[in-house]
């Protein structure tokens, strides 16, 4: 792979974080889903005593825990989510002519990062909008953003499942150093939950909603308080089924169930442990070196936030002993996997402290495989 040397002078000048106000915890979150197991398993008991099914198996809150680290998980909408009866979230259609559910969300963080980097919006050229999932194909989600904050440029959405925050972000970069953009607005608002399979006991807890941004322009022109300039930005993807979305328009040619089995997240956990933590570690060993570093020179690791137990081995492999959460943030055990957004929520939760001349690296990995990292450094402009 050739190596690109990125401009110096480019920088993050603030950041947002934008969290629905409802939350749910292992404790209900299992009692609905065993009803639901134990209903199911009623219903079928003679088929699953022939073989022709499989028993659901019951979850618990500490079987959770133990496999994650998530504790809790934030989402647009309780409703629906802990009916046995329905299994899924109830989030109302909203009208053409109305702000789109996933629009609102990101543009709450997008205002919020404006104000920390002390931004206008029309000092925005474009909006990067990247998410796992899109509400729709189009008019795209980051057109409408631009048009509800009155920017004058151009908008585009992206997708690359869970390191969609971190190549929107990359993206962004390359626009200021190409110079087609003078300053970039990034916004991921994950809304998720739709996705989730909350009839399935090994995914059912995963994922929670949120919404972050990033304001992303010339060191030169930075006007916050404190802002980190980015020193490098590197991505990778390799192909793999392990963790895979089928939802799509062209289910109805095919004539099956959009939201039938195999359509909704689905993921082969073990290999995706056993395959992704060295790719990660490597990657990010790799990229820090190549900024003049060595991973224990980095003061603060803000990593993708989908498994405890992975975070907690890439971390080891990278500073040995010196490994703590002080060094690597965990926002997972309140957020859950908030898809691309997780390492983005560790960067606005736990960057504060640091001080000029610390650097750290923000990174992400899943479906693709991808992984993107950004490696930066804080100053005061």
């Amino acid at each position: 792979m050739s190596e690109y040397k990125l401009p110096r002078g480019i920088a993050i000048s603030g950041t947002g974080l934008w969290t629905p106000p409802e939350a749910i915890g292992n404790e209900e979150l299992v009692d609905s889903y065993n009803t639901w197991a134990e209903r199911y398993n009623r219903e079928h008991a003679g088929e699953i005593e022939a073989g022709e099914l499989a028993a659901k198996p019951l979850s618990s809150a500490e079987f959770i825990e133990k496999a994650s680290g998530i504790k809790s998980r934030y989402v647009l909408s309780r409703e629906g989510i802990l009916d046995p009866d329905r299994m899924r979230p109830y989030i109302p259609e909203r009208a053409d002519d109305e702000l789109s559910v996933q629009a609102e969300m990101g543009l709450k963080a997008a205002k919020l990062a404006l104000e920390k980097a002390n931004k206008r919006p029309e000092e925005i050229d474009t909006v990067i909008v990247g998410a796992s999932y899109l509400q729709r194909a189009y008019p795209a989600i980051a057109i409408e953003i631009q048009h509800a904050l009155g920017i004058d440029g151009f908008a585009f959405d992206m997708e690359v499942a869970c390191s969609s925050a971190t190549f929107s972000m990359q993206r962004a970069v390359d626009a200021v150093a190409a110079g087609s953009a003078g300053a970039v607005l990034v916004v991921n608002p994950e809304l998720a939950s739709p996705q989730v399979d909350y009839t399935d006991r090994d995914s059912h807890f995963i994922f929670g909603d949120v919404a972050v941004a990033s304001v992303i322009e010339r060191r030169e022109t930075c006007r916050a308080d404190s802002a980190w300039e980015i020193l490098g930005t590197r991505a990778k993807t390799v192909f793999s089924s392990n963790i895979r979305s089928n939802f799509g328009y062209t289910a109805r040619a095919a004539d099956v169930d959009p939201f039938g089995a195999g359509k909704l997240f689905r993921q082969n956990g073990r290999k995706v442990f056993k395959e992704v933590c060295p790719m990660a570690a490597a990657h990010i060993e790799e990229h820090v070196r190549a900024t003049g570093v060595e991973p224990g020179g980095v003061r603060r690791y803000w990593l993708h936030q989908a498994n405890l137990n992975m975070n907690n081995l890439i971390i080891r492999k990278l500073m040995g002993d010196d490994a703590s959460e002080e060094r690597a943030p965990v926002v997972l055990d309140r957020y859950a996997n908030t898809a691309s957004a997780g390492s983005v929520i560790a960067f606005n939760l736990h960057s504060d402290d640091l001080q000029p001349g610390d650097r750290g690296v923000i990174c992400s990995f899943g479906a693709g495989y991808s992984i993107g990292s950004l490696v930066v450094e804080k100053f005061h402009p």
